[in-house]
């Protein structure tokens, strides 16, 4: 039987894989070896040894992305190549290389393995559709807001406060809309939102800030009056927090004049 096919199919793997790294360097000398279908005892040590490098790599891949999979499904394909050149030409050479065979079949089980781990580890990373994680809202929320994307800023705070009103961060997220508003100059409406926090989250953390920050929006309104008594509402129910000494100073400021 006419081994030429063989030696060829065995050529054109070679050449495709010698580019691949660790992977495709040890499927090459399995190439390598079936180009002489006679000669399989001096060469049995070559592809043995190449057949260990390659399940040395296949042990210790980690795959991280979606990159790494594509080279192992690749690798998965070339091994079945490879598999498939060595049973033609033991078939038409009459050589015996049962063990060998048997081992190309053990790694592209090891191969199916890897492939397998990784698409349950890429499954369960995945987002359910529609499902929206409300730190990672209110994270983007808050990087729009410190670079001054404040339409963007204004909407996820307030797609936060309607899809999490109970979340940890939610008065957070109220307080930000008010700082939205307030950024650009629009105290009215920023009153409005930092009235809010008090009103909707009366124990959560912001509330010093945002009684501090809606007397600064009152005074810039002209509310003399009302701007001086939200900043002694703010002394008398939170005296040791940041924004109760500065109200001291806005007062102290007030009263000198």
């Amino acid at each position: 039987m006419n081994t030429v096919p063989h030696r060829a199919a065995a050529q054109s793997a070679a050449a495709r894989l010698a580019g691949r790294g660790a992977p495709g360097a040890a499927l090459a000398l399995l190439a390598a070896a079936a180009l002489l279908p006679g000669c399989y005892a001096p060469q049995l040590g070559l592809l043995q040894s190449g057949l260990d490098s390659l399940r040395a790599v296949v042990d210790t891949m980690a795959i991280r992305d979606e990159a790494s999979y594509r080279l192992v499904a690749e690798t998965r394909r070339e091994v079945a190549e490879q598999r498939d050149i060595l049973l033609s030409t033991r078939a038409s050479s009459g050589s015996t290389t049962q063990e060998l065979f048997e081992q190309m079949g053990t790694l592209e089980s090891k191969l199916d393995e890897v492939m397998g781990r990784f698409q349950q580890f890429t499954e369960r990373a995945r987002p359910t559709p529609g499902v929206v994680d409300p730190n990672q809202l209110y994270d983007q929320a808050s990087q729009d807001l410190t670079q001054g994307r404040y339409a963007l800023a204004l909407q996820s705070f307030r797609d936060f406060v309607r899809q999490f009103p109970v979340n940890d961060l939610a008065d957070n997220a109220e307080y930000g809309i008010g700082e939205c508003f307030f950024a650009q100059a629009a105290f009215d409406s920023a009153a409005v939102e930092y009235a809010k926090v008090e009103a909707l989250y009366p124990q959560g953390d912001k509330v010093p800030a945002a009684l501090y920050k809606l007397a600064l929006c009152q005074e810039k309104l002209g509310q003399k009056d009302t701007s001086r008594k939200t900043f002694q509402e703010l002394v008398k129910r939170f005296p040791l927090s940041g924004e109760a000494q500065l109200a001291r100073e806005r007062l102290g400021t007030s009263t000198r004049r």
